[in-house]
């Protein structure tokens, strides 16, 4: 289980899904019982036909994460949002008494569940279809499954296998300062955005200030 302070934690369901619907490419880890693995891979966040959340996406043939016995029990799924360094030098109250120290922000959603593994042409061309859809959306010439020979793409799915992260739980994590005063707070919001630029960080840092108590 991730360390999750209160203030750190996501204020939102919808502010996490946000973020894994941004940052498509995932960290699997999964353990056959003994040993943990990783596997950089991305998911899509969908609602399951039972009404459950749930991740797809698919693997390599070759990549044995798939095969029975390499994924026992619970599966965890990391996406990494905007994260930057914090310098001291960015918040007033170092003025005062110099009492600051380094640190960083960052946004981050663990996904918990069992993995299910879909060995089925229909099921992997479905996940594909839908994650080229969402990936080439918005582009002038969007690639489709359509513009692929039919014999060359048959065989390109049969060197994938789908998978699917039944969701039992999400926790997000938004380390963004909550715990500081808001002038550093929003101190630290500058000096991010004077170095990298406005960024899904930096908003969620500025927004503390106008979250509704619980």
């Amino acid at each position: 289980m991730v360390y999750l302070p209160s203030h750190d934690e996501a204020a939102s369901a919808e502010s996490v899904a946000e973020l894994i619907s941004s940052v498509p490419l995932a960290v699997l880890v999964t353990s056959d019982g003994k040993t943990l693995s990783a596997n950089h891979i991305p998911l899509l966040l969908e609602s399951g036909d039972g009404g459950g959340d749930r991740l797809i996406g698919h693997v390599a043939r070759a990549n044995d994460v798939w095969r029975a016995g390499n994924h026992v029990g619970e599966s965890l799924v990391v996406f990494s949002g905007a994260d930057h360094y914090v310098s001291p030098t960015w918040y007033p109250s170092k003025q005062d008494s110099h009492e600051v120290v380094p640190t960083w922000n960052y946004l981050v959603a663990h996904v918990y569940g069992e993995l299910v593994v879909h060995d089925d042409p229909r099921w992997t061309r479905a996940a594909v279809a839908r994650l080229t859809q969402v990936m080439e959306r918005g582009r002038a010439d969007a690639w489709h499954m359509g513009q692929a020979p039919a014999d060359y793409l048959q065989r390109r799915l049969g060197d994938i296998v789908g998978i699917e992260l039944a969701i039992s739980r999400i926790v997000g994590k938004f380390k963004v300062s909550a715990a500081r005063s808001s002038a550093d707070r929003n101190g630290a919001a500058a000096g991010i955005e004077a170095e990298s630029g406005t960024s899904p960080l930096v908003d969620a840092m500025r927004a503390v200030d106008q979250r509704v108590p619980k």
